[in-house]
């Protein structure tokens, strides 16, 4: 399953082209054709990263990403599409996506992302943070040990805190490590997901466990 992709996308010179690629890489490629057969396989087919189309016929791929992260709380998502705009990219993100590379894009591109992608799904499954316990396997926050629900990017965001908990996480890097986007962008929405994650774990700004640095970004200290 570590090395399955599921490729969704309507052209086919596409599809085949990658399909290719990522075999000659040694990866297992599903692929489907529209949004619906893509979804299907999405939630049957043991697969580890999915590659999905924004515009297709059936299910957009936005309509099939929000329905993947109903079910399936930590696959990853890669966008590939010809919609660049910043409103574009947030609806793709908020929506559940992990990525967002934009077409045309270079093949060695996009299998870096891939590998990173995989990457992060191997590291150290339980991580702590004073009286919070994060189980990645299981897409669990625990707060005193009792369930704190958290959306895919509050966890992804906590997260990454917490692995790097001791150091000054700033705005521009975690835009770059948990949104994994390589463009200027507006950090002003980390605040969003930070004020909903403190509010979830009953934090203030000034406490210890997750500190805001002003004008800088975040530090989590035990």
């Amino acid at each position: 399953m570590e090395s399955n992709i599921l490729i969704i996308e309507d052209e086919i010179g596409i599809s085949n082209f990658l399909k290719q690629g990522l075999e000659e890489e040694g990866y297992t490629v599903f692929t489907a054709s529209n949004g619906h057969d893509g979804l299907e396989k999405a939630l049957t087919l043991p697969v580890g990263l999915i590659l999905l189309d924004w515009m297709m016929p059936k299910m957009t791929g936005l309509e099939v990403c929000k329905a993947i992260r109903t079910q399936k709380k930590e696959v990853p998502i890669l966008f590939l599409t010809a919609k660049d705009t910043i409103q574009e990219t947030i609806e793709g993100l908020k929506a559940g996506a992990n990525d967002y590379i934009k077409k045309p894009f270079s093949f060695e591109e996009l299998l870096e992302r891939i590998k990173i992608h995989f990457r992060v799904k191997n590291r150290q499954s339980i991580l702590t943070l004073g009286n919070i316990t994060i189980n990645r396997d299981k897409f669990q926050v625990l707060l005193n040990n009792n369930d704190i629900a958290l959306t895919q990017r509050e966890f992804e965001l906590l997260e990454y805190l917490i692995r790097n908990k001791g150091k000054v996480c700033t705005r521009n890097a975690i835009i770059e490590d948990v949104w994994k986007i390589n463009f200027e962008y507006d950090t002003g929405v980390i605040d969003v997901f930070m004020n909903a994650i403190r509010k979830k774990l009953n934090l203030t700004k000034d406490q210890e466990l997750i500190k805001t640095i002003r004008g800088v970004g975040y530090i989590a200290n035990d």
